[in-house]
């Protein structure tokens, strides 16, 4: 490596940022190479989020310093961060997807002839972007007639195209399979072969040592360190995260062989146009997995079950009585609970607070079954470690959103949970603590 690709293109020092009693950051440094790419690893909570942020120009940190090309900046917002070639690519892919792949990817610098757009113009430059990401597809379509990974591909050009000389990738392969992934694999291998240098945030241990050169890991806040990836190893890497040594035990209940409880819930020849009739049987105490790969019909069996979706054939049973669930109010009633896939959007209310969210829900579930607000800060502890008064949804990560979404549900006392890929984007502690709680939950009758 020559000093000049040694030298660090982005670099933060001393950063602090706090928020009301929380210190999300005290004195973390990091750096960015060209022509690298650096994982930055932590758990749910660590500061990740916080750190990108700050990087990127979406916030000011308290304290500490930001270099490009070893020369202190000062970005007022992300706008202003691209202008100094730094580009930024979420999980959430943040274009348009009512419109075109052309018009997203020269949106707000779109060529112009005698004052009106270049359609033309912009359609052909599209392709010839694309083309350099080996994307062949028709740029005059919507971008929502294509898959999630040609959409980060997409979002990556378009971030690359208006910046040019640091790339962060935010959780860019959560929703994606085992061949998207390597496609965008195939992407950020050939950008790194031209000099960009690429901040990776991702929870998936085994794509770090497969794309990174060095990680650096946070936890509560502070940097643990920062090394290259040929000197660790998986066991290695979680114990510096969670700063303790984790034994993959399963939890005292289970495989212990016990004989299951009686059936509570039964599913019989339940579906709808699009999903195929299925049967499921549930056990008090039980916890049934439904797995199967991206687009084979995971969710849509979720929300048949709750009745986010009606089904247009088959019966209900809970207890052996038949139920009517054609609405998830009608859930409610018959005991079943929902933790959905995304959170944000449908199981929290995120411009409020996590003590506000649990109020809510204690509101609502009270007038039915006498519950009082007296429990709300105990409850609200046991969700988050910080300011339970932040907003939920930008303050804090999934693993907060999981434990309210959790909490909500325990309200009503023994229930039937159903939990949609909640552990897509969780940290391995949370992953482990997640199991247990379901465990613990199962073992008080509760069904998953």
């Amino acid at each position: 490596m020559t000093e000049n690709e040694a030298a660090p293109v982005l670099e933060a020092r001393g950063i602090v940022k706090v928020f009301g009693q929380h210190r999300a950051l005290d004195n973390v440094d990091f750096s960015a190479r060209r022509g690298e790419v650096h994982a930055l690893l932590g758990e749910n909570g660590a500061g990740k989020s916080t750190l990108i942020k700050i990087l990127t120009g979406a916030y000011h940190p308290d304290s500490g310093e930001v270099l490009l090309d070893s020369q202190p900046i000062t970005l007022r917002d992300p706008l202003h961060g691209q202008s100094y070639g730094i580009g930024t690519v979420y999980q959430e892919v943040n274009l348009l997807p009512n419109r075109s792949v052309s018009e997203n990817l020269f949106l707000g610098r779109q060529p112009t002839r005698f004052g009106l757009v270049d359609h033309q113009r912009i359609d052909t430059a599209a392709r010839e972007l694309l083309a350099r990401y080996g994307l062949d597809i028709d740029v005059r379509a919507g971008l929502s007639e294509f898959s999630v990974a040609v959409q980060q591909i997409v979002a990556i050009a378009r971030a690359v195209e208006l910046s040019g000389k640091v790339l962060v990738l935010d959780e860019p392969t959560a929703s994606l399979d085992r061949n998207e992934v390597q496609r965008l694999f195939e992407v950020v291998r050939g950008l790194k072969a031209k000099g960009l240098a690429i901040i990776f945030i991702t929870h998936f241990l085994d794509q770090v040592f497969e794309i990174a050169d060095r990680v650096t890991i946070l936890r509560n806040g502070k940097k643990v360190a920062t090394q290259a990836l040929d000197a660790l190893n998986t066991t290695s890497v979680v114990r510096m995260m969670l700063g303790k040594d984790v034994a993959f035990e399963h939890h005292p209940t289970a495989l212990a062989g016990g004989i299951r409880g009686s059936v509570r819930v039964r599913f019989q020849d339940v579906g709808r146009k699009g999903v195929a009739p299925f049967d499921l049987s549930v056990h008090e105490g039980e916890v049934v997995g439904v797995a199967g790969l991206l687009g084979s019909g995971r969710t849509e069996v979720a929300r048949l079950m709750f009745g986010i979706d009606a089904a247009e054939r088959g019966t209900f049973h809970v207890d052996g009585k038949p139920v009517t669930i054609r609405n998830p109010v009608q859930a409610v009633a018959a005991g079943f609970g929902f933790c959905p896939e995304d959170r944000k959007i449908d199981g929290i209310f995120g411009d409020l607070s996590v003590r506000e969210n649990i109020i809510i829900a204690l509101q609502v579930i009270g007038r039915q079954f006498g519950l009082s607000l007296d429990g709300a800060d105990d409850l609200t502890a046991f969700a988050v470690a910080g300011s339970a008064l932040l907003p939920l949804a930008y303050a804090f990560r999934h693993g907060a959103h999981i434990r309210v979404d959790l909490i909500i549900g325990h309200l009503r006392g023994p229930a039937r949970f159903a939990m949609e890929t909640v552990a897509l984007v969780l940290g391995t502690g949370l992953c482990l603590f997640l199991a247990y709680a379901v465990a613990d939950l199962a073992h008080d009758s509760w069904m998953f």
